[in-house]
């Protein structure tokens, strides 16, 4: 099988399926739509699982050049959709649906609930996972990891650790999750706590990916702040991927109001080629991704398309 480390980023052995659905939660109330990329024979082995989550105004259609690519590689990636900060705050609204986001203002209940469906929703996987069918006994559950994109890279952040709520900090993590990555990470700079006492309690590895034209759509910050979450994280093993000239959407395979730009195809592999690397070393605790991370071969990989980094 080719390895990450070749820096070959061609689809891995296994043809890809994608099964959609939803989940009810009835204590709240509360729809969550999901959409699984799998390698479409699942054998009688168990397969790592990551969670995806999408940004503000998205909807569990993003990212798909990233499940497509990690199901091929023999993961289940299963992406989310959270009720209340997807497409529902623009869906039918005439104009651009990021100038419809930035007029609403979206209660703290509705933050919370995006939150609280991450456990739900891994609660629902292995529900699956011991259930007659198709997922029955497919999922391990010892190899766990979450991810997301801008909003969700936050709520990647809230599963492994960082505190939430902008009056009393609120402690929401899942400790299910071995490790994360966050695309286009989020500063907290609308909690009353601030920087580093927020990130202080994140404590599983962290896998930040950004580009130095990274900015916000809705709010205008920029890689500066998205540094923070990097430089401030209490635990171990925090590693930050710069894509040179790379921009907010890029994580997410869409545009948005965002002009294309040459090195979209470029920047999308070494996204997806990290991002295995980041797995196989944590959820399949491959000897060959670790040294690929931790020694001289992602800059070499790189070479002038960005720069990495551990702390």
């Amino acid at each position: 099988m080719t390895t990450p480390w070749s820096v070959d980023t061609a689809p891995g052995p296994h043809a890809v399926r994608i099964d959609r659905g939803e989940w009810f939660d009835a204590v709240r109330a509360r729809s969550v739509p999901y959409k699984i990329y799998r390698p479409e024979v699942l054998s009688e082995d168990k397969y790592p699982v990551v969670v995806w989550s999408h940004g503000l105004g998205g909807t569990r259609d993003g990212a798909g050049f990233l499940g497509r690519y990690l199901a091929s590689h023999g993961y289940l990636h299963v992406h989310i959709q959270h009720d209340g900060t997807d497409d529902s705050l623009w869906r039918g609204m005439p104009g651009h649906p990021w100038d419809n986001i930035r007029n609403q203002t979206i209660p703290w209940e509705t933050v919370r609930n995006r939150y609280l469906d991450v456990t739900f929703v891994v609660d629902q996987l292995a529900l699956m996972n011991n259930a007659d069918g198709l997922y029955e006994g497919k999922m391990d559950f010892t190899r766990l990891g979450m991810s997301g994109h801008s909003f969700g890279a936050l709520t990647t952040q809230v599963m492994l650790g960082q505190l939430a709520g902008r009056e009393t900090p609120e402690d929401l993590h899942d400790d299910r999750f071995l490790a994360g990555i966050l695309y286009s990470p989020v500063p907290a700079f609308r909690h009353q706590m601030g920087g580093r006492d927020v990130y202080a309690s994140i404590n599983k590895p962290l896998l930040h990916m950004t580009g130095t034209e990274d900015a916000s759509p809705i709010e205008g910050f920029g890689i500066e702040r998205r540094l923070e979450v990097f430089e401030c994280a209490g635990g171990g093993d925090q590693h930050v991927l710069i894509l040179e000239g790379g921009d907010h959407m890029v994580f997410n395979g869409s545009r948005g109001q965002l002009e294309s730009y040459d090195d979209i195809g470029v920047h999308q592999d070494i996204i997806a080629l990290l991002a295995r690397a980041w797995w196989e070393t944590w959820l399949n605790n491959d000897a060959d991704a670790r040294a690929f991370l931790w020694g001289d071969g992602v800059a070499r990989y790189l070479a002038a398309n960005g720069t990495y980094r551990r702390r």
